[in-house]
């Protein structure tokens, strides 16, 4: 209520006709409280945390049970704690982006055979996995755990020969559910035929996880200490 009527009542009315100021103050009261706020925002840094380093195995908070996970996760580590803009800080950038991308690059090509499949606006839903995401829920693990084992073996719709990651998982157990799987396995075999040998060579060279682990542990003796922790990459470990 606007403060000139308040002075009017105030001043010509009785008092009967005078307010107080407890209507204003719970308007201005929160109707969410700091806790529901930070819960709130631990929900986001996690959602953004899947969706920029496409963990192979999402459920896993720690980010420990697959060397491709650790490896990433290791080196957003390392460049938490490296002073930002030194070249140790370059270097761990570098290959922090390296590996996201080839997790892009996997992540496209399942995107293009779900749009192909006529799933154009639920092609991200379709792929999309949540911290949060448990084998318990799935419908029909098995047959989604045979149907990504042949992906791996008969197409080249992964990058690598490690072991696939996870997160498909949920994505092929959606499809099993609507009737796409099937489909889905035919285009990867049209669009992503298996690679020879050299390709798999050349993949190799493109990039090599060893090769990581070797080159942060040299950028971790020479980097500098950083208070600043890199929250919003390395939030899913919350």
């Amino acid at each position: 209520m606007g403060s000139a009527f308040k002075r009017f009542c105030a001043r010509f009315c009785c008092c009967c006709c005078t307010f107080d100021d407890d209507d204003d103050d719970e308007e201005k009261r929160p109707l969410l409280g700091n806790e529901t706020l930070e819960y709130f925002d631990r929900e986001a840094k996690k959602r953004r945390d899947q969706e920029t380093n496409l963990w192979s195995e999402p459920g896993d908070p720690s980010h420990s049970e697959r060397d491709d996970d650790r490896t990433l996760y290791n080196l957003l580590q390392s460049r938490a704690k490296t002073r930002m803009g030194s070249q140790g800080y370059r270097r761990l950038s570098v290959d922090i982006e390296a590996m996201r991308e080839v997790r892009r690059e996997v992540r496209d090509k399942w995107k293009m055979i779900l749009e192909n499949l006529g799933f154009m606006a639920e092609a991200d839903s379709l792929l999309n996995v949540s911290a949060s995401a448990s084998y318990d829920r799935m419908r029909n693990a098995a047959a989604a755990r045979t149907l990504l084992q042949t992906l791996h073996s008969e197409t080249s719709i992964f990058n690598s020969n490690e072991p696939p990651p996870e997160r498909y998982l949920f994505t092929l157990d959606r499809l099993i559910y609507l009737d796409a799987a099937d489909d889905f396995l035919a285009k990867a075999r049209r669009f992503y035929p298996p690679r020879d040998d050299d390709d798999d060579e050349e993949e190799e060279r493109t990039i090599n996880l060893p090769l990581l682990l070797s080159r942060m542990k040299q950028n971790i003796s020479g980097g500098e200490e950083d208070d600043d922790d890199d929250e919003g990459e390395i939030s899913g470990q919350d």
